[in-house]
This record gives structure tokens, C-alpha cells and sequence, in this order.
């Protein structure tokens, strides 16, 4: 059922986020030099590596790690970037990898390959049997500003929790943050 939720969703936000898509590309590529999209290797369910598509709101010359170990990540956003960022319309691309089911609508979100520390804690406590969520019960809890042991154990409680019912919870408590611009440190 998840699954097919997943499917529904994603090709319908898809639809009709369609036009707003295009534009965002556009914008991103006629206010930085580089490719529109950045493909960052994640890890998916059981720790297997796949490619996500997020629109780019770094420079190309920015490193490869996540944001929260950059010294200034603000540095290396793009004219647009900030703001994409905030409003988490970079992460309209994923739409692409629900649909092939390299991720799902909810779930803990997938980690950097290089993010050993964050992997193993959460393949120690079996989360990593889920299938990573473009939002999560620790994404709407604190996101960028939780410390990793905080995160797996709200990745825990999903996996301890979820339901049909708790990922519309979250679905919507993601909604309201992202109206607000909650929890975003760049």
C-alpha cells in the first residue's frame, strides 16, 4: 500500500509541479554556471548506494560532504541557492527517485555515502531496512540542526512506529514546516 501511495502521489505532485520544475531548472542554470541537477550518491534501504537528483544550490566547486561539517556552507550556495534551500524546493528532482523506488514519500532521509558515522548507528538499530523518505519523523523534528544519535533515534521510533496514519502525520507536520522555513540553517 505504501508503495503504491508513493507512486499516486509523486506522479501527481509531478504533474502538477511540472511548469514550477521547469522554471526552477531554468533559474538555476541561468544564475550559476553548471547542470541544473546535482545526482549525489545516497544510501538507500540495506545500504545500498543510489544516485538523487536534487535541484543544485551549490557551486559546482563546493566539497562533497553534507552542510552541517562545511565551516560556512553559505559560502558555496549558489544566487539561488539560499533560497531554494529554505523553501526545499531543491528537493522537487526526488520526485524521480520515489518513482523508481529508490525512495519513498516517508521515511529517514537518505544518508551522504561518506556519512559513516550516520550509517552504521542506523544499520546497528535496523533502520536501515527502510526505504529513505524525501521527509521523515527526525526531518521534521529539528533536520539540520539534530546531532546523528538524535536522528537515529528518531529514525528508531519510525521504524518502531509507522503506519499509514503516521506518515500522513508527517506529511502534513512537513507541509506546515516548510511554510514556516523551519528547521533550515542555510
Amino acid at each position: 500500500m505504501k508503495r503504491l501511495f508513493d507512486v499516486i502521489v509523486s506522479l501527481a505532485a509531478a504533474l502538477v509541479l511540472l511548469l514550477p520544475i521547469l522554471v526552477i531548472g531554468l533559474l538555476v542554470r541561468l544564475t550559476s554556471p553548471g547542470p541544473a541537477l546535482y545526482w549525489s550518491d545516497r544510501v538507500g534501504r540495506y545500504n545500498r548506494i543510489f544516485r538523487m537528483p536534487k535541484f543544485r544550490s551549490m557551486r559546482i566547486d563546493a566539497p562533497t560532504v553534507a552542510t552541517h561539517l562545511m565551516t560556512d556552507p553559505s559560502v558555496y550556495l549558489t544566487p539561488i541557492g539560499s533560497f531554494l534551500r529554505k523553501t526545499s524546493l531543491d528537493e522537487l528532482p526526488q520526485l524521480w527517485s520515489i518513482l523508481k523506488g529508490d525512495m519513498s514519500i516517508v521515511g529517514p532521509r537518505p544518508a551522504l555515502y561518506n556519512q559513516d558515522d550516520l550509517i552504521a548507528l542506523r544499520t546497528q538499530h535496523g533502520v536501515d531496512a527502510l526505504v529513505p523518505g524525501l521527509t521523515g519523523w527526525a526531518q521534521i523534528n529539528g533536520r539540520d540542526e539534530l546531532p546523528i544519535p538524535e536522528k537515529v533515534k528518531l529514525d528508531v521510533e519510525y521504524l518502531q512506529r509507522r503506519s499509514f496514519w503516521f506518515d500522513l502525520q508527517i506529511i502534513a507536520r512537513t507541509a506546515w514546516n516548510v511554510v514556516r522555513r523551519e528547521g533550515v540553517s542555510h
